[in-house]
C-alpha cells in the first residue's frame, strides 16, 4: 500500500468582489493533483513560481485546507479528519520550510526549537528533553553544546540543518522539503541535499521534495511530477522526464537549465528558440481554450504526459 495518495486535490482561493464582498471568481492554486509516495522513495514536485507545488505541500501537512480531493495518509484521509485525529496521523508527516533564516523562532534556543514537537505530541522529563535534542544535534553535524545558542549565530547552512533535526524529533515516516536548499550558497547546497540522503537511509524516510531547480531534483528524486498552472503536465520516473520529455512545458524547463560545456551552450541556445517558436505555433495541441492544460495519458508503464 502506498504511503501517501493525493487524489485529485484542488485548492481554490476565492476572489470577492463589488460592495457585498460576493466571490466573482477563483484562484485554482491547485487544480486536480494526483499522485502516490511509496515508503522509502523520493518524489519531486517541480515547476515555475506561483504553479502549486508549494500549496501541495502545504495542504498535505494541513497548513492549506483542500478544497476537493482525497490526501490518503496510511489509507486514512487527512482531508476529512478533524481535531485530535487529524493530529495524530499528522505526526508521521514533518516539514522542512524553504526559508532557514525565517523558519526559526529568533526568541528561542535550539534546545526550544527542536523540542517543541516533543512538548505538542510526548511527555519527556528536561533531561530526556535535552538528551534528545543534542542526540539530534549531533546527528546532523552541529556541536551538542549549541543546543543553548539561538539562529542568529549559525549560517544558513547550519540553520537548515536545525530545522531537518527539528523535522526528526517525532521520528516521521513522510518528510515534506519545500525548497530546502534555495536560499543557500551553492557550496553548501550539495552539503545539505547529501546529508538529507544520509538521513534517509539511516532513519527509513519517505520524501516529497518540492522545487523549482531541475538539476537538484534529477539528483535526489526516483519519479517526478512537473506542475504548471495547478495542474500535472507530466509525470514520470527520472529517466522517463529528462531522457524523453513529452510536453513542451517540460522540454522549457530542461532546456532551461544552464548549460556548463561551452561547445554545448550555443547548441542549447538554437534548442531554447525552437521550443519557444514550437510553444508559440503548437500552443492548442497542450491547453485547451481556457488554456487549462489536458488530463494525464499514460505513454508508458511509468510515464504519463497531459496530451490532447
Amino acid at each position: 500500500m502506498s504511503l501517501l495518495k493525493v487524489n485529485k486535490l484542488k485548492v481554490h482561493y476565492p476572489i470577492r468582489g463589488g460592495f457585498l464582498r460576493r466571490v466573482v471568481d477563483q484562484v485554482r492554486a491547485v487544480d486536480g493533483v494526483s499522485f502516490e509516495l511509496e515508503p522509502g522513495e523520493t518524489y519531486g514536485l517541480v515547476g515555475e513560481s506561483g504553479c502549486g507545488k508549494t500549496t501541495t505541500g502545504r495542504a498535505i501537512i494541513g497548513l492549506n485546507k483542500a478544497t476537493e480531493g482525497e490526501i490518503l495518509f496510511e489509507g486514512n484521509d487527512l482531508a476529512k479528519l478533524r481535531g485530535s485525529d487529524r493530529r495524530q496521523h499528522t505526526k508521521d508527516i514533518q516539514m522542512i520550510f524553504q526559508d532557514p533564516y525565517s523558519s526559526l523562532n529568533v526568541r528561542k534556543n535550539v534546545l526550544n526549537i527542536i523540542s517543541e514537537p516533543l512538548r505538542n505530541f510526548e511527555r519527556m522529563s528536561p533531561g530526556e528533553e535535552l538528551k534528545r535534542v543534542q542526540t539530534l544535534i549531533d546527528r546532523v553535524g552541529l556541536n551538542p553544546e549549541s543546543v543553548y545558542k539561538y539562529p542568529h549565530q549559525f549560517s544558513g547552512g547550519q540553520r537548515q540543518r536545525i530545522g531537518i533535526a527539528r523535522a526528526l524529533t517525532l521520528n516521521p515516516k513522510l518528510i515534506i522539503a519545500d525548497e530546502p536548499v534555495s536560499a543557500l550558497d551553492v557550496s553548501v547546497q550539495a552539503q545539505v541535499l547529501n546529508f538529507m540522503q544520509e538521513i534517509q537511509k539511516e532513519f527509513k524516510l519517505t520524501y516529497l521534495f518540492i522545487s523549482h531547480d531541475l538539476g537538484i531534483i534529477q539528483h535526489m528524486c526516483d519519479r517526478i511530477g512537473i506542475m504548471y498552472k495547478g495542474r500535472f503536465v507530466e509525470e514520470g520516473t527520472a529517466a522517463d522526464v529528462y531522457n524523453n520529455p513529452q510536453h513542451l512545458y517540460t522540454k522549457r524547463l530542461i532546456a532551461a537549465i544552464p548549460e556548463m560545456n561551452p561547445e554545448k551552450r550555443f547548441e542549447k541556445t538554437h534548442l531554447r528558440q525552437s521550443i519557444n517558436e514550437a510553444y508559440r505555433t503548437d500552443y492548442d495541441s497542450y491547453f485547451d481554450k481556457d488554456g487549462r492544460m489536458f488530463d494525464l495519458k499514460k505513454v508508458s508503464d511509468t510515464h504519463s504526459v497531459a496530451l490532447q
